[in-house]
Formats: C-alpha cells, structure tokens, sequence
C-alpha cells in the first residue's frame, strides 16, 4: 500500500477551505495535510509538515498566490502546486505555468471537477515514480497529458501505455 498524497489547502475564505478539504478528504489516496488561510501560515505548515501538492488560491491576503510559489522555489520547496482560483486571466494562467503550476482549477467548480484534477495527479505521481527513465518520446507525451488532457493520455480504449511500450520496444 502506498502512502496517500498530502495536500495543503491554502484559501483564505473559511467556507471554500472547507469544502476543498472535505474534497480531498473524498477522494482515495489523498489526505490533507493542512488548511492555511495566508501564504504566511502555509509556509509555517510547510515547514513542519511533508506535504506533496497544495491547493492555493492566488488572491490571498497577504501575498499573491504566484509570488508565494516564487518564494517556495526559491527556497528550495518542491511540493506540486494546483491553482484553485477565480482569477480567469490567461496571463495569469501562463505565469502560474512558468512558475510550474501543474493544474489549474476555476472556481466555482464541483467535487466532480476536484476528484478529477486530483486523480489525473495520482497518476501522474504513479507514472513518475514507475521508472526513472521514459523509454521513448510518446512516453514522456503522456505523461505529460496526464494533468493537462480532458481524454486521458491519448491511448485508445483498452490499451495500456505499458503494453504499448512494450510494442514500440520490440
């Protein structure tokens, strides 16, 4: 049995980290971590607590979302980050990006939405700690679909990507 995914919820109005906590909380494999209403209180919890992805909405009090995430890799904080936003701006979208935010989550949004984005994260996290090395191209394509792709990793129904690596190796 793997050890499930921590996830730090960052949003500072009280009801929505509540329900993205009671999201998570849903969904196998995941566990929260921590509920922060600021960035300065997540980098608290970050700093006492592993945690694996964070939930963070952009427009927190006391620091914008994306500059947050500046700070955490500058200080060497590799956790994923998924934006849970209403910010709608796509300049905003490609800063969070280049800042590599892995998802990108508009508000408002339904727990189908939440399980979705954090499945996709599961298997991108399972793929990436399957084998140090992709074997091909395709194979870095789709594990890189995996958090973008509404479809899936682009294979036909009822083919596996390791079968089908398998036939590329032959």
């Amino acid at each position: 049995m793997t050890d499930p995914i921590r996830v730090l919820v960052v949003e500072d109005e009280p009801i929505a980290a509540a329900a993205h906590a009671s999201y998570v909380g849903r969904v196998a494999g995941f566990t929260v971590a921590g509920v922060a209403p600021s960035a300065a209180e997540a980098g608290r919890i970050l700093a006492a607590t592993p945690v694996d992805l964070l939930l963070l909405d952009l427009n927190l009090p006391d620091v914008h979302g994306l500059d947050f995430v500046r700070s955490l890799r500058a200080a060497g904080q590799l956790a994923d980050v998924m934006a849970v936003t209403s910010a709608r701006d796509l300049g905003m979208v490609r800063s969070a990006v280049s800042l590599g935010v892995g998802q990108y989550l508009l508000k408002p949004f339904t727990f189908a939405a939440m399980r979705d984005k954090l499945q996709r994260y599961a298997e991108f996290r399972a793929r990436i700690a399957a084998g140090p090395e992709a074997a091909w191209q395709g194979e870095v394509d789709q594990v890189l679909s995996i958090l973008r792709s509404d479809s899936g990793p682009g294979l036909p129904k009822g083919m596996h990507a390791a079968t089908l690596g398998a036939v590329v190796n032959a």
